[in-house]
Order: C-alpha cells, then structure tokens, then sequence
C-alpha cells in the first residue's frame, strides 16, 4: 500500500496550495516537487480563493502568523471544503503563543481538516486548550517513548475520534491515527532536527499523499511519514567529511526525489495498533 501511495502521487502530480510560513517555503515547494507534487504559494486573502480552486489540496502552515494570512487560512480552508479538497493544518507553536493557538483552535472550530499534523506538544495543545511548546519545538516532557507508547497511541486515536481528522504526531517515534487505527513509524534521524522545516516540509508532501490517494487518506499520511523519516535516514548515509545541516537538507530533498515504491516498502520501519 506504501508503494501505491507513492506511485499515486508521481502518476497524478497534484497540485498543493501552500499557506505556509516564510522561513521554510522554498524548502517546501522543493520537496513538494521532490515527491512528485507540484507547489503554489499564495496567503494574501484577496488572491486565496482563486489559487485554492485550481489545486486538489491545500496545505495551512501557522508558522508565521500575520492578519492577511489568518484571513486568507480561513477563506482558503472554506473554499477549499466548498470544493471537496483535502485540507492539512500544521499548528506549528501552538502553544507558544496565544494568537497560534487561538488561530489553530478557531481553525478548527471553522474548517474541515483531512489532516492534522504535529509534533507531540503541539497536538495536546489542541486537543487541551493550551499547553507547553518550547518555540516550535516539542516540549522533552511531552516526547513519545517506548514506555508510554500505548498511552500516547490511545491519545491521538481518541483525538482524531474526536475531532473527524487523520492525526499525524510527529518526533522520535511517529503516530498517524484516524481514530480506528495508529500507525507506529520509526523512521528518521536524530540528525533531522538539525534542520529547520521538516516538518513543515512533510505536511506539504502529506497534502500531496492524501490528494493523490483519496479512498485511503490515512494510509498515505502514514506513507508521507515514512517517507520523510527513510529520507533523513538515506540522507545521513550519504553524508560526507565537511558536510553539515546545509548538505543534510539537500540529502534529504535528493532522497525523497530518488525514492521508489520498492526502496520506500523495503525500508519502512511500522506497525499498525
């Protein structure tokens, strides 16, 4: 099934409408490319509605915030429902700030999102109300482990029961749940959090995986995860004497370009509870 996701993806190149934040959005349109898709970019509110018609699925990023963006998020996600397209949110800092959380819970209470996608601390900020983010950064307290797996797994499952949305946790061990069941992905580097934007990175290539795979949305979100995470590790391989974060994010982008169907089921690390 992985491999049909991502073969869906190259065969049909949707095109992702990206509101996202302006420290990561050439990397995310690279990857976006990278994966197959094909990246716009658009958050001025009078010019949303018409770019997010055109696409197959949009991709909010609160990254950073400003009213024309807010605006155009809501206009963009309502025309986007209007329309039947997927829509991922990516609350980044929630948590951090009263306006990110408040801007993502009201998205929320306002969109129909496909996806929500997060690292741990900013999930249990939504689904709390407030809560602790370190910057955009995953608070150590909240981190995924071994020993509270099956209550971090029972968390996000009744989190995406509650809110009707494919929720995707992402960090040292990576959950995607749609309520039923949690994909369990252990994928990835250490290394990766190096690099600033990889997970705004992911939630463009997972509006892409969903876009391309409707009838089976949570299986391309776990798809997108294991993609990215086999990347920083093939990427890492790769590295070389001299070479730093730079080079580590160029590696990543090559692999998820070079990446096939065959090489992505080989090397997914996941189970399924």
């Amino acid at each position: 099934m992985l491999k049909e996701c991502l073969e869906n993806v190259r065969k049909t190149v949707p095109l992702v409408h990206n509101i996202t934040n302006y420290v990561t959005v050439n990397d995310v349109a690279n990857v976006l490319l990278a994966c197959g898709g094909s990246p716009i970019m658009s958050d001025e509110a009078e010019d949303v509605e018409d770019i997010t018609s055109v696409c197959g699925g949009l991709n909010i990023n609160i990254g950073t915030l400003h009213k024309t963006s807010i605006e155009g998020m809501f206009r963009a996600g309502k025309k986007a429902n209007e329309l039947g397209h997927p829509v991922l949110l990516d609350p980044v800092g929630a948590g951090a700030s009263a306006l990110r959380t408040n801007t993502a819970l009201e998205l929320m209470k306002e969109l129909r999102l496909a996806v929500i996608r997060g690292n741990i601390s900013e999930i249990k900020t939504l689904a709390l109300g407030s809560g602790t983010t370190k910057g955009v950064d995953a608070d150590v307290a909240d981190a995924v482990t071994e020993e509270n797996l099956d209550d971090a797994a029972e968390f996000v499952k009744e989190f995406a029961r509650k809110t009707e949305s494919i929720i995707a946790v992402t960090g040292a061990i990576d959950l995607v749940s749609d309520g039923e069941k949690c994909y369990v992905i252990r994928n990835g580097r250490p290394e990766m959090g190096k690099i600033t934007g990889t997970g705004c990175q992911l939630s463009g290539m997972m509006t892409a995986y969903v876009t391309a795979n409707p009838e089976n949305r949570l299986e391309a979100a776990a798809a997108a995860v294991c993609v990215m995470g086999l990347a920083g590790e093939i990427g890492w391989e790769r590295m070389q004497e001299g070479d730093g974060n730079a080079t580590y994010r160029n590696r990543i982008i090559d692999s998820i370009y070079n990446m096939t169907g065959e090489e992505l089921e080989k090397g997914a690390k996941y189970e399924v509870r």
